[in-house]
This record gives C-alpha cells, structure tokens and sequence, in this order.
C-alpha cells in the first residue's frame, strides 16, 4: 500500500485542489488577492459627505480587519504593517453594523463555490454527533450539577 502524502494540509485526492488556495505570494494568509479586491471593493460604502478626504488605504484596512477575522487575534496584536487597530476597528464596527461585512462574505463566498464548480447553496449538511453536546439531564428531570 503506497504511503498517504501529505500536500499543505490535504490528503490524497485533494492535491490536485489545494494548488488553487495557495496564498504564498501574499504578506499574511489572510490578506484579500487581486481578484478578491476586485469583487470587494465596490462593497465598501463611500465616504461621508462633507467630511475630509479618505486618507487612508481602504484595502490595507481590509487586510487588518480579515487578518482579525482569521487569526482570532486581539486587536492589540495587529501587526504594525497594518492600519492602526484604532482605524480598522472602526471601520470593522461600521462595516459590521451597516451590513458591508455580511456582503463582502456572501461575495466572497459565492466566489470561492464558483471557482470550486459548486451551486451557490450547499444542498447537503453534515451534523456530527460526536460534537454536538447536549445537557445530562436525571429521569426527574433535574440538571446535574456539577461542582
């Protein structure tokens, strides 16, 4: 039996996949390509009336904010190469209450299942219940607590 081979994270069919998500060439794993800027950036709302000029790079922000996003990082740690955590947290707070960050991921999304030749809805799920908890209850219906 010929020995399984490993391939950045995949296993055995998927090699011939994984080529296609390779993000080598970016700074951070997290930061958008050229094509997923494209399909981002007229997402991103204008700025205010009235106000200064944007003098900020609102990929660069983007960055940051997806760099949070999938690091699960504080925003203290953003690297300094970044935004300010001050700037994109502030934008990730007004993006996340007008909707922009919703729409950003659904574009995103139905990008990412076109490329990978799939429907724009999954037709099936997988529930496992192996990780699925559920409360111990006793017959009386009492929880059991634990101390």
């Amino acid at each position: 039996m010929a020995p399984i081979r490993f391939f950045r994270g995949a296993r055995c069919g998927q090699q011939k996949i994984a080529p296609r998500y390779n993000r080598d060439g970016l700074r951070y794993p997290s930061d958008l390509t050229d094509e997923e800027w494209l399909l981002v950036q007229p997402l991103i709302p204008p700025g205010k009336r009235g106000g200064g000029k944007r003098r900020v790079n609102l990929r660069k922000v983007v960055n940051g904010v997806m760099y949070v996003l999938s690091s699960g990082c504080q925003w203290r740690y953003l690297p300094k190469d970044l935004p300010p955590k001050s700037t994109v947290y502030d934008y990730f707070s007004l993006w996340n209450w007008d909707g922009t960050l919703d729409r950003m991921h659904h574009a995103l999304y139905l990008k990412c299942r076109e490329k990978a030749a799939l429907e724009a809805s999954p037709t099936a799920c997988i529930v496992d219940s192996q990780s699925v908890k559920s409360a111990e209850k006793d017959p009386m219906g009492w929880t059991a607590r634990q101390d």
